[in-house]
């Protein structure tokens, strides 16, 4: 016959087992809840009608707002992986390599990741205060009463302008980084620009160029569909526009590593 303490035992075993499960819990619930908004976006991405000039108003706003920011952390990293570089290569005497080695560590890993998390940083969050903002003041529920269909015309648009604009801010981000670290390598010597570029390309091959893009489009698939997610179902009124901002930011960097590994164990089969 079990005793008090016995029982006692079982139900400090339970409670214990309930409250380790319960974020797990939320956290697949949370993802569920992304992924039906995601599949909601695909549905109403091939509907009818199209907001084409909200579209080009996104981009704009996404991408170009975004240039000054990912330019300039582009152009310092650049200048920071050299100096860094250096001394380790100049101590087996291969400082000729700095370019090669600049090019592939920035075209293939820290361009686009450094590029993505400066996106969800500024975008993500920023779309995701916006959507919080526009449902706190009905703004969302105006757009419902007069006929428009706000999922499309906020939702959609904000997440393709992020798809398309992300790989071209780090195209530019990639261009500006190396540029960065020509600069770099003449401080402590002599190189000229044509053959600094020469054996920039000449390191780098389709396989490094070609992921590397294709998986700076999920990065901003997934930025903008994080950043619309919190900011489209925030609660909780001017409390859940700071709220939404914060877990866009955070979820979004998450979702960064894991596609970034996901590309990297995909990548690696074929090279």
């Amino acid at each position: 016959m079990p005793t008090g303490l016995e029982n006692k035992s079982e139900t400090v075993a339970v409670s214990s087992s309930a409250y380790f499960l319960k974020p797990v819990k939320a956290f697949f619930e949370e993802v569920t809840a992304i992924t039906r908004f995601a599949f909601r976006f695909f549905k109403e991405l091939f509907m009818p009608r199209y907001e084409l000039k909200e579209l080009i108003r996104q981009s704009y706003l996404l991408g170009y707002k975004s240039l000054p920011l990912i330019a300039v952390t582009g152009f310092i990293m650049g200048i920071v992986l050299i100096i860094q570089s250096r001394p380790t290569l100049a101590s087996f005497g291969a400082e000729s390599w700095l370019p090669a080695m600049v090019s592939v560590s920035i075209i293939r890993e820290m361009g686009p990741a450094i590029a993505a998390l400066i996106f969800a940083g500024k975008v993500g969050s920023g779309i995701a205060a916006e959507l919080a903002s526009m449902k706190v003041t009905e703004q969302i529920d105006a757009m419902e009463v007069s006929g428009i269909n706000p999922f499309k015309y906020i939702v959609v648009t904000r997440i393709i302008a992020a798809t398309i604009m992300l790989p071209v801010l780090v195209i530019l981000s990639d261009a500006i980084s190396l540029y960065g670290g020509f600069l770099a390598v003449n401080l402590k010597g002599d190189i000229s620009l044509h053959l600094y570029f020469s054996q920039v390309f000449q390191a780098l091959a389709f396989t490094d160029i070609f992921p590397a893009f294709i998986k700076t489009i999920f990065f901003g698939f997934a930025v903008g569909l994080i950043g619309c997610y919190y900011g489209y179902n925030s609660a909780h009124g001017t409390e859940g526009v700071g709220k939404a901002a914060n877990q866009s930011f955070v979820y979004g960097s998450i979702s960064i590593f894991v596609l970034d590994m996901m590309a990297v164990q995909i990548t690696s089969f074929f090279i």
